[in-house]
């Protein structure tokens, strides 16, 4: 049952997501850099030690070819209820994120965003490839393929060391 259905494409590279205003952004002008992909919540248990580590890695390491692609999401008790431009605002303001965040997503269920049926088929979980919760985590080489996916207890800095092989770094 949690087995998630097979999608043609690839690479992240090969999607057009929206930004937080709406406006079309091909992830193809991301080849080459290393991506963390996170759905992010404002109102969660986890978002404040989330958002303040995810600053504290993108701030080490986005002149070395990473990035991270924050999407919003209220799929879970509701805890991105605002807009997508209020979801940036928050991150921007309060943690001072410097990366790009997206217009609010589904990551589960038949509404699911194109992108997260691709991160989900290419990384399945513990139990499935159903998102569990808000800071699920997925990180993409240059290329566009998921090398690993962690849950919502993993911290950001916890995964540093992953960012850094991928990287190329040790």
């Amino acid at each position: 049952m949690g087995a998630s259905s097979s999608v043609p494409e690839k690479s992240i590279h090969e999607f057009t997501v929206k930004d937080s205003k709406g406006n079309d952004v091909n992830l193809s002008s991301y080849k080459g850099k290393v991506l963390l992909v996170v759905n992010v919540a404002s109102k969660c248990g986890f978002t404040n030690s989330n958002y303040t580590q995810l600053t504290d890695l993108y701030s080490k390491y986005k002149d070395k070819g990473f990035e991270i692609l924050a999407f919003p999401c209220n799929q879970f008790l509701y805890q991105e209820p605002g807009t997508s431009q209020d979801a940036e605002q928050f991150a921007c303001s309060r943690f001072k994120a410097e990366y790009p965040i997206f217009q609010k997503v589904k990551v589960n269920g038949p509404n699911a965003a194109p992108v997260y049926k691709f991160l989900k088929a290419s990384k399945g979980g513990w139990f499935g490839s159903q998102i569990k919760w808000n800071f699920t985590k997925f990180l993409v080489d240059g290329d566009g393929i998921v090398i690993e996916r962690y849950a919502t207890s993993t911290s950001p800095l916890a995964i540093e060391g992953d960012v850094k092989k991928a990287l190329g770094e040790s």
